[in-house]
């Protein structure tokens, strides 16, 4: 199962995530976001990091060169897209590319439109917080679309919670971020060491 552990803000909790299991962490470049990051201060992370561990940009409706820029400045190895963003948009991106797309309450709207290089990321629909919400989606929803291609399931996900949506959706893997935290943009030791033992049992 990959695990990404989104929202990174401070070095101890990139080696806790780290040292609990993650394969990826995410952090957050759209200024509007609670765990937002300036890209010199996840550069510094981002370099302390084992080579086995891919950093991944978040980004929010913000131009190709911007992306492209932070992605090379930081050393990102993959870029996520959580906003409105269209295909066209991967011309001008030079990393591997997650899009977060809704699932649940509206129509899976989009999803088709995405070539099969790009990781879809299920999660809710917000378009005010875009990620980190704390809500989870329809799961027999996501499970389809899980079935049909690589998909990472986020969404409201917890230790409590992480075994059950591993069974009912069955993705290529997982992205936690609000789960794991005593605030936004904190992470708890505590909670992403029985995030991992969960999957584990899972």
């Amino acid at each position: 199962m990959f695990v990404k552990i989104c929202g990174i803000t401070r070095a101890e909790d990139a080696k806790a995530a780290v040292d609990a299991g993650a394969q990826a962490l995410g952090f957050v470049f759209w200024p509007d976001s609670p765990r937002f990051i300036e890209p010199d201060r996840a550069r510094a992370i981002v370099a302390q990091l084992p080579p086995f561990v891919t950093p991944v940009g978040i980004f929010v409706n913000q131009p190709a060169e911007y992306v492209s820029a932070v992605a090379d400045l930081v050393g990102l190895g993959a870029v996520q897209l959580h906003g409105d963003e269209q295909p066209s948009f991967l011309e001008g991106v030079r990393r591997p590319v997650i899009k977060a797309v809704p699932v649940g309450n509206s129509d899976e709207r989009g999803i088709d439109v995405w070539p099969s290089r790009v990781t879809l990321l299920l999660d809710v629909h917000d378009p005010v917080k875009r990620g980190g919400t704390g809500r989870t989606i329809d799961w027999s929803a996501a499970a389809k679309i899980a079935a049909t291609r690589p998909s990472m399931l986020a969404g409201g996900l917890t230790p409590e919670n992480v075994g059950e949506a591993i069974h009912a959706v069955r993705p290529f893997g997982i992205d936690v971020s609000s789960g794991v935290e005593c605030q936004p943009g904190v992470k708890d030791g505590g909670l992403m060491k029985a995030l991992f033992e969960a999957i584990s049992r899972a």
